[in-house]
């Protein structure tokens, strides 16, 4: 039986569990979503999310193990996201590993969730070498990292107020289209035409490598608002392709604009957003076409998962990197 490390992941609306083996091969990697519990409010309650995490870890954990055909005696770590996230949520998560690790008499590693999309990007051995530029795009963040070399990480670029994946959720709530709002709303744009409605690029030529997506979230409100005054026949379809269409040039150019600035010729995109079809189309021409290499990690890895958390924990196992027993969650990050 291989020697392998568990990994576990509460920090917002998805129970996770994974087994990395010590080689680095993924042998299980189970989600239990909360879209249902959720999807009546429009957005994840918070103590919501808590008391599902406390009802599913156990079992979660257990398909995990059972799926890679694992026992205990060959669990080496334990690997918890820390944070950031919400709060209740990581407690769930930070505590039922911590108790597990001390139960097995193995160490536990504390994870950052955002180092966690990073590893996304290279779970199905794809490379990317340093110097280069990583873009974290999901509901929580937008981040630009230059990373001139692993372990080093400097902040270029990120919102000022909404994430990308926040103004994906919304605009797809105001377009009545459910809980999760952005793949709702992806589908959706697909068979819509980008052209009919063009709706403003946010901070598209301003504000450096910063981004801000709390006004293109009014522009469709009051579009919608106007719309149904006018009583427009414009489909839903071309709505959404050209709201998505606004938000993804912006992400778009602007991961460009910092590979130019920064002389790199890496760039991995990760995150829930890095999901979004449109972008990933659009991104990998743009690379194509300027000679630069592009890592996106596969769609089963793209939103919150486990097997990121395995994958980043994994490298501070092999550093020796673990943390005191009485270290907490953090929510912020």
């Amino acid at each position: 039986m291989p020697l392998a490390l568990l990994a576990i992941e509460s920090s917002c609306d998805e129970t996770a569990a994974a087994v990395i083996n010590l080689d680095g091969h993924i042998a299980s990697n189970v989600i239990s979503s909360q879209h249902e519990v959720h999807r009546q409010y429009g957005g994840v309650v918070p103590e919501l999310a808590s008391r599902s995490h406390i009802e599913k870890i156990e079992s979660v954990v257990r398909e995990a193990m059972s799926q890679a055909q694992v026992d205990w005696p060959a669990i080496q770590a334990i690997a918890v996201t820390r944070g950031p996230g919400l709060a209740g949520a990581l407690v769930v998560g930070v505590s039922f590993g911590k108790a597990l690790a001390f139960a097995l008499g193995v160490p536990w590693i504390a994870v950052n969730h955002l180092e966690g999309h990073v590893a996304s990007a290279w779970l199905d051995k794809q490379v990317c070498l340093t110097p280069c530029v990583i873009f974290i795009v999901s509901g929580g963040h937008t981040h630009l990292y230059l990373v001139p070399e692993w372990g080093s990480y400097e902040l270029v670029g990120r919102t000022l107020d909404d994430a990308a994946g926040e103004a994906f959720d919304k605009g797809a709530n105001m377009l009545g289209l459910g809980h999760p709002g952005g793949p709702a709303l992806d589908r959706l744009a697909r068979t819509g035409n980008p052209d009919i409605v063009r709706f403003p690029r946010p901070y598209h030529h301003k504000g450096g490598l910063n981004f801000s997506f709390s006004g293109i979230k009014t522009s469709l409100l009051y579009y919608l608002r106007d719309r149904q005054q006018e009583k427009a026949d414009v489909r839903l379809e071309d709505i959404a392709a050209g709201y998505q269409e606004a938000i993804v040039e912006v992400l778009i150019d602007k991961a460009f604009r910092a590979v130019d600035h920064y002389h790199v010729s890496q760039l991995a995109v990760v995150g829930g957003v890095s999901a979004n079809s449109r972008l990933r189309a659009l991104l990998s021409a743009r690379a194509s076409a300027n000679g630069v290499q592009l890592a996106l990690p596969k769609l089963e890895y793209c939103t919150d998962n486990a097997a990121m958390i395995a994958a980043a924990g994994l490298q501070a196992y092999h550093a020796g990197r673990f943390a005191a027993w009485d270290l907490d969650a953090v929510a912020a990050g």
